[in-house]
């Protein structure tokens, strides 16, 4: 059984300046706090078909193939070769202009827990909530880096340098 999860984010930040990180494929270790690296995967560095190798900190690893994009926008990821207990995943992340200083940031997730009935449950009380935080923190990453250029490193800015960025 699917589940899906979503969270949005808006942001004192333009949606043009989001959309130039977010287009960087390779670069989500940039902004992405759990990410060490995201090596290109093949010799598409972006747009459809692009693939990134993601290693996390604790030196897990998965791989990220954009199967859906939309120019300015943003895109959908099938989600593979990973060692957590999923059948499958498909992950998106978009931005959206509010007005010429502001966007939205959007990241979902639909997947599916091994397990049967037990799996379906792991993934309501647990993954779902531990993915919506962990999506909170990619685009809090990501609206702050894109604004400052900043490397975000392994823990987010103070609540007092993301005030003036996030809205509340």
């Amino acid at each position: 059984m699917a589940h899906h999860c979503e969270k949005t984010l808006k942001v004192n930040v333009p949606a043009e300046k989001v959309w130039q990180v977010l287009e960087d494929y390779s670069s989500i270790e940039m902004f992405a706090m759990t990410i060490k690296s995201s090596a290109s995967a093949n010799e598409i560095s972006s747009g459809l078909g692009a693939k990134r190798t993601c290693t996390f900190n604790d030196g897990s690893s998965l791989v990220e193939e954009i199967i859906e994009y939309e120019e300015g926008q943003g895109y959908k990821m099938d989600i593979s070769n990973h060692s957590m207990p999923l059948k499958s995943m498909q992950s998106e992340m978009k931005v959206t202009p509010i007005d010429e200083n502001s966007s939205e940031i959007y990241m979902s997730a639909d997947f599916v827990v091994k397990g049967g009935p037990l799996g379906w449950v792991m993934g309501q009380l647990i993954m779902q909530p531990v993915m919506k935080s962990i999506f909170k923190k990619v685009m809090t990453g990501l609206a702050y880096h894109s604004l400052t250029g900043e490397i975000i490193g392994e823990k987010l800015p103070s609540d007092e340098e993301l005030s003036q960025i996030i809205y509340t």
